[in-house]
């Protein structure tokens, strides 16, 4: 099963795509079942809830699905939790050595996207940047976990995502923070599917970003210091994980910040893509500033 939202933006339907007996891929409306893909509906099992109603046949097919926008296959989290440098050599490239426990910080939960919405490149940004990351996630409650064994068991399942970052923004100076680098519109695309936790090996899997059809990252999945389950488990000592909570496990090398390629510009195409877990793309755009805007630190 492959869980995706279908519609204008703020106005996505729940869908499921399955195979069907004769082997071929299928769309599925969900509105029986559920008016989002979002907390509620994970908590409740709503997972387990879709395939029964798929082994039924009680689900309408939905005819024209290619024709719909496709947007991020979970509803706007409570909260998107990212994990920093947990690839080692993607570390290094950004002048940093491994971690010895996971870097976390967070990003606001109105960055999500669609997986093909173009991009806005904010204004006066020199450093827009890519990162491919497996997203994890929540399903149910979690906190004060016991391992990462009682972890694995509240995730829901897994996505494909961009954490687009500007480095002008994020590092240096006094004024450089993550927070600011990580936190503009639009900058986290996702999708387009949330694939089951039962139907994923996270260990395993190829991850991989082009921008304008060369290769930018190319790893694997079993590069990472911290695999899902250990960061379920110890963010869930620092904090109340909810279901819906979208949680980014970081990139591989291969980003603008290493020096070896250059930043996003206007006209730029991202690709993006994790094994099992689909491909996204986006056309990047200069966004203009609102008339009577100004920005805060200029004065």
């Amino acid at each position: 099963m492959k869980f995706v939202r279908l519609g204008p933006a703020v106005g996505e339907h729940p869908a499921v795509l399955a195979v069907d007996a004769s082997g071929i891929e299928r769309t599925y409306s969900l509105e029986s079942l559920t008016g989002d893909i979002d907390g509620a509906f994970l908590a409740s099992g709503g997972v387990e809830a879709a395939r029964r109603a798929l082994e039924a046949c009680t689900l309408p097919e939905l005819a024209e699905a290619d024709q719909l926008r496709i947007g991020a296959p979970i509803a706007r989290p409570g909260s998107i939790i990212c994990i920093g440098m947990n690839y080692a050599a993607h570390a290094a490239e950004s002048g940093a050595a491994p971690p010895r426990i996971p870097v976390v910080f967070l990003k606001p939960a109105n960055t999500i996207a669609g997986p093909y919405d173009a991009a806005p490149i904010p204004p006066g940004s020199a450093k827009y940047d890519w990162e491919v990351e497996l997203g994890v996630v929540i399903g149910r409650a979690a906190v004060y976990l016991a391992s990462p064994e009682d972890a694995a068991g509240v995730i829901a399942g897994y996505v494909l995502a961009n954490d687009l970052s500007e480095r002008a923004y994020q590092i240096p100076g006094e004024a450089g923070q993550w927070t600011k680098g990580k936190s503009l519109p639009a900058s986290t695309p996702v999708g387009p599917w949330l694939v089951p936790a039962t139907e994923v090996d996270p260990a395993a899997l190829g991850i991989r970003s082009r921008v304008n059809g060369e290769v930018r990252q190319d790893s694997k999945t079993t590069d990472m210091l911290f695999d899902p389950a250990v960061l379920v488990h110890h963010l869930s000592q620092y904090m109340l994980l909810e279901p819906g909570d979208l949680i980014l496990t970081g990139t591989p090398e291969g980003v603008a910040l290493s020096g070896r390629f250059p930043y996003l510009a206007a006209g730029d195409v991202a690709e993006l893509e994790i094994d099992g877990l689909g491909i996204q793309r986006q056309e990047f755009f200069s966004a203009v500033p609102a008339a009577g805007n100004h920005r805060g630190d200029e004065k």
